[in-house]
């Protein structure tokens, strides 16, 4: 491993005469059969921005629901601005100046900005809501942060970015100094990471302390003040930002050295394994089409990825590719089969692989087993049928195999899918849809909210694929997953692909102007 020294439950020197503005001591939390925090320590100071990085499964979630009252520890103390505190609840927490801002938005996409906000703390006058001063208040909270807001504006018509600040805005607009910010990049555009990071800064210097959860390590080493890695529930290290690399900090985090890159090998393409032809989708409903003109082929062997700003179409395609929408107009060939008019049943058992984008509500059944989440999709075939009935000890078989060749970990295929961290369960469906042996798969986002070495092997699986004729449709907020995985790219915008890009000539920021239409404009 690179040369950085670790040391167990390690806290960074307090950097001012104050108290930190959080100090976690002796952290345990267990669950039953897992330890998700060991005597963890963990401390903030005042005005920095702190990321905290580990591993899927590494007990980062853990430990930030403790900090936000969403969980109780079984040992250990809290301490803010240097005073013990007992939170029993989100609302103990806001009291006490904890924000948190989720990975997934928590807003109602047909109110006003000033009615999500608002939402739950409603300002009182006289028994009625005070609109005027909630709205000053907020404005004033956008002001701070050097971005405008309009603040009578419907959720729904907000770019991502902004939907974001709302949600910050959320938090601050409750009192909160210190804010807790889980996965924030998770589906900005560089643009939008950059005005992002603007933000943190101006409140860092406004006051305000920051703990930053991602993944995305370079990210982190740009934006962090301080970063500690917490590995299998203990603390491993804090340490300067400004002292490591991408490199070091991944291998902390896994605890062994990554191995380095390989140059993705050019492969023999077969014929087109998916075709789709004027492709055309309309809601009736607004009366606009939400796709428009798509035409393109993927041939066995090769990698399309489609690049695209949340909310342009890339959730429709894909749900018209699996039969899950009818389309308006157009048609799909699989394996040079009409598949236009066939059921989502009759694509995927025609050779039609899918992982889907949400793996919590469409991938898996988080209650059951591993083994019956295994059949998902494929459970009318063999090793998971016999006829019309079930056939546990196949599917039992099959899952065993799954978690050996994709490394699962887990204790067993009778384990509940929620048992898992998030990146076992990406690798549970990952392995699910590639040893079906597929014709096509469909990966929407098949490495959202996993850890990096979760994301290397997922990765590794789909090159091997690739490399064995399996044609991959890729569709990715991450755009340097985009640029290394694909070997074509296409931009879709507004419902219609406005361009295709060689992902060898082209750097994330390049691609993200096409995605957001800045590069139409400078065209045109």
């Amino acid at each position: 491993m690179s040369d950085v020294s670790t040391t167990e439950d390690t806290a960074p020197p307090a950097g001012n005469d104050g108290p930190p503005a959080v100090r976690l001591t002796g952290i345990t939390k267990r669950f039953p059969g897992v330890v998700a925090n060991d005597q963890i320590t963990f401390t903030v100071q005042p005005g920095e921005i702190h990321a905290l990085v580990g591993e899927n499964g590494a007990g980062k979630s853990t430990l930030m629901k403790i900090l936000y009252g969403m969980q109780r520890p079984d040992e250990g103390t809290i301490e803010v601005k240097g005073k013990e505190v007992t939170f029993r609840s989100p609302k103990d927490a806001i009291a006490k100046g904890v924000g948190m801002v989720h990975q997934h938005f928590m807003l109602a996409a047909q109110l006003t900005v000033l009615e999500n906000v608002i939402l739950g703390e409603d300002p009182s006058r006289g028994g009625a809501i005070d609109f005027r001063r909630a709205k000053e208040k907020i404005q004033q909270l956008a002001k701070t942060q050097g971005v405008p807001l309009d603040v009578n504006r419907p959720v729904e018509t907000l770019s991502v970015g902004e939907k974001q600040r709302v949600e910050i805005i959320k938090v601050l607009y409750r009192g909160a100094d210190l804010l807790i910010l889980d996965e924030p990049t998770g589906v900005l555009v560089p643009q939008e990471v950059e005005e992002l990071f603007e933000t943190l800064r101006e409140l860092t210097a406004q006051g305000v302390t920051i703990i930053f959860i991602s993944h995305k390590l370079d990210e982190v080493l740009q934006i962090a003040d301080t970063v500690t890695v917490i590995r299998r529930g203990r603390t491993v290290t804090s340490v300067p930002a400004a002292e490591l690399t991408a490199r070091q900090l991944a291998e902390l985090m896994v605890g062994s050295e990554l191995p380095t890159p390989e140059t993705r090998p050019a492969t023999d393409l077969g014929e087109a394994a998916l075709s789709v032809d004027d492709l055309r989708l309309r809601d009736p409903d607004a009366g606009r089409d939400l796709l428009h003109d798509i035409t393109f082929d993927i041939r066995g062997g090769e990698v399309l990825g489609i690049a695209g700003v949340e909310g342009n179409g890339q959730a429709e395609l894909v749900e018209v590719l699996l039969g899950l929408r009818k389309m308006s107009g157009g048609r799909v060939l699989l394996g040079g089969e009409d598949v236009t008019d066939d059921s989502t049943r009759e694509r995927r058992e025609g050779g039609m692989g899918y992982i889907p984008e949400d793996r919590h509500s469409r991938g898996l059944l988080l209650p059951a087993p591993l083994w019956e989440n295994a059949m998902l999709g494929h459970q009318g075939s063999r090793p998971f049928a016999r006829g019309a009935l079930v056939d546990r000890d196949g599917a039992r078989q099959r899952t065993a195999e799954i978690i050996e060749s994709y490394d699962v970990r887990t204790p067993g295929a009778d384990v509940a899918a929620y048992a898992l961290s998030g990146g076992n369960q990406q690798k549970l469906i990952v392995g699910r849809e590639l040893t079906a042996d597929p014709r096509v798969l469909i990966a929407a986002h098949p490495t959202r909210g996993v850890d990096v070495g979760a994301q290397a092997a997922i990765w590794e699986e789909i090159r091997r694929a690739r490399g064995e004729g399996l044609a991959v449709l890729l569709l990715s907020a991450d755009l340097d997953e985009l640029i290394g995985l694909s070997d074509r790219l296409m931009v879709i915008l507004r419902g219609r692909l406005v361009a295709e890009l060689d992902p060898q000539e082209l750097t994330p920021e390049e691609l993200g102007s096409y995605m957001t239409g800045a590069h139409e404009e400078v065209s045109s």
